[in-house]
Formats: structure tokens, sequence, C-alpha cells
């Protein structure tokens, strides 16, 4: 039987996107420099989200008081870029079948998340940090 692991990231390019977001959405990169209120709207938005994608860029300028509420509600600050997403083709930006499958059996194989991180990142654009979260879920999984 063959097993299907998608990720699909939601794109949210602007604040005004947030209110038009699935609550069904658990996963999103934003675009732009988030405020406190901007995370605050999404969760609201979204509660089922458990992570959230910024350029390291935003991810540096976050409160400490808005990561502790991020974390307290079960949501990951995961540092990256979507590299060679076009918004205009698709809201989601969706990570390969093949590559979830390769980080699922890497690390039930017994391969530390270091070496995946390195080993995936020389090969793709996916961010270390999506790359170790990926790893994380597939280990709970």
């Amino acid at each position: 039987m063959l097993e299907v692991n998608i990720v699909r990231i939601r794109v949210v390019s602007s604040k005004d996107e947030i209110p038009e977001l699935s609550p069904n959405e658990t996963m999103v990169h934003i675009t732009f420099g988030p405020s406190g209120v901007d995370l605050m709207m999404l969760m609201k938005t979204c509660p089922r989200l458990r992570a959230i994608q910024s350029p390291p860029s935003y991810v540096n300028t976050l409160s400490k008081a808005t990561r502790l509420f991020l974390e307290m509600q079960g949501v990951e600050i995961l540092s990256g870029d979507v590299w060679g997403h076009r918004k205009d083709i698709d809201e989601y930006y969706t990570i390969d079948n093949d590559l979830i499958n390769e980080i699922k059996n890497s690390v039930t194989g017994g391969e530390s998340i270091d070496e995946l991180v390195a080993k995936i990142t020389n090969r793709t654009k996916l961010s270390p940090d999506m790359i170790r979260y990926i790893a994380r879920q597939k280990m709970v999984i």
C-alpha cells in the first residue's frame, strides 16, 4: 500500500488574507513581517495551526511574549523561505511526497536529525527548521 505524506504550506502574503484563510490550516508561511496582533488573528482564524514559517529577518523580530503565546498554543515558529514558489499559480507550497518519505525513512532508520538536515539542505531549498519539524512529526506518527 502506497503511503501518501504530503505537506502543504499555505502561503500568506499580507495580513489582509488572514481572515479569508480556512480554519483547517495547520501550517502557514508568512511572507510579511507579522505583528503580534496579526499572529493572534491568525490563531483565531486557524485554530488548528501547528506551525508558522517566516523568513529569518521576520522571525528574529518577534517578541518574547509573542513567542511564548504561540508556544503555549502549541504552534512552532520556523525560520525559512519557500524558494521558487509562485503564489499566482498556487496558494500552497507543497513538499514532495518522495522527500517526506525520505525524511521519515531516515528518521526511523536511526539517522540523526542533524545529519538528515545537512543531507537534505544540500539537495533542496527546504529550510533546516522545516526539515527538523517534519522529522519530529514523522517520529511521533
